[in-house]
């Protein structure tokens, strides 16, 4: 089955909920990928394709919370590296260090623990979406910041339009885009 045909069918699968949360939003859902095992499988192998062919010295996954805990676990096991998460605050123990990024309004941040990587590990950092791109962003300089190095940043979706991406300090690769 080529890439491109596995790409449309993978977009095709994705629901669109115009208007919500808000009016004039247009909701992109994945969630239809993971009830289909055959078409999550199809994602799985997608990006596991990618990253073997452009980042084949990877050591370690870091998913974002909380979607991509989704994918970033699925993904590690098949490329038998270990998985980090990085969290919303106050929901990992131990030490952590911490990363504050806007919102449209206001302010989040991220956290990791400073133990989960060793000094010079390459990463990989998975999430469902990249919008505006803070979040990812923030995540990047959060695995800096405890001495890994981002190889890559890695979404399901992407919402072009954002320009989230420009936003990203890494080279970033989006599944499906709109």
């Amino acid at each position: 089955m080529s890439s491109d045909y596995t790409i449309h069918k993978l977009k095709q699968a994705v629901g669109i909920y115009p208007d919500f949360p808000k009016k004039g939003v247009i909701f992109r859902d994945f969630f239809p990928l993971l009830r289909n095992p055959e078409l999550f499988e199809d994602l799985l192998n997608v990006l596991e394709k990618y990253v073997k062919a452009n980042i084949p010295d990877l050591q370690c996954i870091v998913g974002v919370e909380s979607r991509g805990f989704l994918f970033g676990p699925a993904l590690a096991l098949k490329l038998k590296v270990p998985f980090v998460p990085v969290r919303k605050p106050g929901k990992l123990p131990g030490k952590v260090k911490t990363e504050s990024y806007s919102l449209e309004y206001g302010t989040d941040a991220l956290e990791v623990q400073i133990d989960s990587l060793e000094p010079g590990q390459k990463v990989i950092i998975v999430d469902d979406l990249i919008a505006t791109g803070g979040s990812m962003a923030a995540s990047v300089n959060l695995i800096r910041s405890i001495g890994g190095v981002v190889e890559h940043c890695l979404a399901v979706m992407e919402l072009t339009d954002l320009k989230g991406r420009d936003k990203i300090p890494a080279p970033v690769y989006s599944v499906l885009q709109y």
